[in-house]
């Protein structure tokens, strides 16, 4: 789950990462940043948020195997992190925010906000977790067998032209 939790975050981020620029863009009023920030929670991508900071605590608290003396001061110490980490979090929401204000109109994020609200949106994002893993695993499956056809295509058509290709 962790695994999967980790793919997903890391698309987010590279999707941030290159939304960046967008950033720079006229600033776009209150209400029109509230409906993106609820469309990024709503829609599930924020989530992935938490599937990265899971991790870095989970880390933390295997210290505890090695340090078993540390064990009691280490779990308030992460017990104390997890209000500052969420502070963290909440910057990536409003980036997200961002994002989606910057290439939706108000209008389009309140139709984007009633979907989410609705039994097929909430049901989308149920389920879009086993849908993503399934869509990666696929994907690697699909890419290691297209890159194949293209060689023995590129092969066979090298070959009719007298070129043969290792």
């Amino acid at each position: 789950m962790i695994r999967n939790a980790s793919r997903l975050a890391a698309t987010s981020v590279a999707l941030f990462m290159l939304a960046s620029p967008v950033f720079a863009q006229a600033q776009p009023s209150a209400s029109h940043l509230a409906l993106a920030r609820e469309v990024a929670i709503s829609s599930g991508m924020t989530r992935s948020f938490d599937a990265m900071v899971e991790p870095f605590l989970e880390q933390l608290q295997q210290m505890n195997v090695t340090r078993p003396e540390i064990k009691n001061d280490l779990t308030q110490v992460v017990a104390q992190l997890r209000p500052e980490l969420e502070q963290h979090k909440q910057k990536m929401v409003d980036n997200a925010a961002k994002a989606f204000a910057s290439r939706l109109s108000e209008a389009e994020l309140r139709d984007i906000s009633n979907f989410y609200k609705s039994p097929a949106g909430m049901k989308y994002v149920q389920v879009q977790p086993g849908v993503l893993d399934d869509i990666v695993r696929d994907l690697a499956t699909w890419t290691q067998q297209t890159a194949q056809f293209v060689m023995t295509r590129a092969r066979e058509e090298m070959g009719k032209r007298g070129h043969q290709l290792q």
